[in-house]
C-alpha cells in the first residue's frame, strides 16, 4: 500500500496539469499571408535608404557658374574679342530700332547704355531701306518676316518663354520672347559647317554657346566665313568650348561694346568707317 500511494499521487498531479508540459508548436499564419519578420531583423533585399526608381538617371550636380568677363585671344591666326556669360545669371536680349538704323542709337555703346546692359554687339542683317532681313522679336513684339530663302537667315537666336537661350535652325523656330534671325551657322554639334564661302574676307560678329549655360558674343578680325568656321571647330574661348556658333552681320556692321561693370571692361571696338546698324544683342542681368 505504501508503494502504490506515491504512484497514484503522481498520476493525479499529472492529470491536473501540475507537472511539466510538452512543448507546443508555433502558431501558423492563416493561409495566403506572409509571416512578418521579427523585430530588428531586416527583410532580405530591403535597405534602410529608398532606392531610385528603375530606369531613372542619377542626378548630376549643377555645373559651376561661368563668370561674366571680357577678354581677347587668338585662334586660327585671327584675333577674337569676346564677352562670356552664364545664361543662368544673365539674359541676351534684342534691341531693335523700329525706325531703322540710327533712328534711336548711333552704335552699340549708345544702345547698351540706354538699357542698362553689360555689353552689346551688332545684330542681324537689314535691307538697304533699313528693314530687318528676317524675323526680329524684342520684348515679345515681332517685326519683319521670316527669311526662308537666304543662308543669312538659316538660324535663330531665341530666348524661350521659360528664359532658356537657344540657337535653332530656321525650321525649328516657333517663336520666343526674344529672337533674332541671322546666319549662316558656323559650327553645329561641335563641327564646322561645310560649304561656307571662302571669299570676301571681313571682320566678323558672331554668337556661340557650349550647348549648356556657357555663351559668348564675339567680334573677330578679318576672315572668310569658311576660315572662321574652321578656327571655331573644337575651339575653347574664355573657358567655353564652342558647340554651336551663328554668324551675325559683319564687315562694316561689326562692333562690340563692353561696360565698365563687366570684368575686363570697359571696351568699345568700332572702326570709324563702320555704318549704323538696325539692331543689337545686349547682355543683361536676370
Amino acid at each position: 500500500m505504501r508503494v502504490l500511494f506515491p504512484l497514484l499521487l503522481s498520476l493525479v498531479l499529472a492529470a491536473c496539469g501540475g507537472g511539466p508540459s510538452a512543448p507546443q508548436p508555433a502558431p501558423q499564419p492563416p493561409p495566403g499571408e506572409i509571416p512578418a519578420a521579427p523585430p530588428d531583423v531586416p527583410v532580405s533585399g530591403a535597405s534602410s535608404e529608398a532606392s531610385p526608381p528603375a530606369g531613372s538617371k542619377p542626378v548630376q550636380p549643377p555645373a559651376a557658374v561661368i563668370a561674366l568677363g571680357h577678354g581677347r585671344t587668338r585662334i586660327g591666326g585671327m584675333s577674337v574679342e569676346f564677352v562670356r556669360f552664364d545664361s543662368r545669371r544673365h539674359r541676351l536680349v534684342v534691341i531693335d530700332q523700329a525706325g531703322g538704323p540710327s533712328s534711336e542709337f548711333a552704335d552699340s555703346r549708345a544702345a547698351g547704355r540706354s538699357s542698362g546692359a553689360l555689353a552689346a554687339i551688332n545684330g542681324g542683317f537689314f535691307t538697304p531701306q533699313g528693314e530687318p532681313l528676317g524675323r526680329v522679336v524684342t520684348a515679345g513684339e515681332a517685326r519683319g518676316g521670316i527669311n526662308r530663302a537666304s543662308s543669312l537667315g538659316s538660324g535663330f537666336f531665341v530666348e524661350e518663354s521659360g528664359g532658356k537661350l537657344a540657337l535653332l535652325r530656321r525650321s525649328r523656330f516657333t517663336g520666343g520672347r526674344e529672337a533674332l534671325q541671322s546666319g549662316p551657322f558656323l559650327v553645329e554639334n561641335g563641327r564646322r559647317v561645310g560649304g561656307l564661302s571662302a571669299d570676301s574676307p571681313a571682320a566678323r560678329s558672331w554668337l556661340a554657346t557650349d550647348g549648356a549655360s556657357g555663351w559668348l558674343i564675339a567680334r573677330s578680325s578679318t576672315a572668310t566665313l569658311a576660315e572662321l568656321a574652321a578656327a571655331l571647330e573644337g575651339a575653347e574661348i574664355g573657358g567655353i568650348r564652342v558647340q554651336t556658333a551663328l554668324n551675325l552681320d559683319g564687315g562694316r556692321s561689326s562692333e562690340l561694346w563692353v561696360s565698365a561693370e563687366t570684368p575686363g571692361g570697359p571696351a568699345f571696338t568700332r572702326p570709324l568707317w563702320n555704318k549704323p546698324v538696325r539692331n543689337f544683342l545686349a547682355i543683361r542681368r536676370r
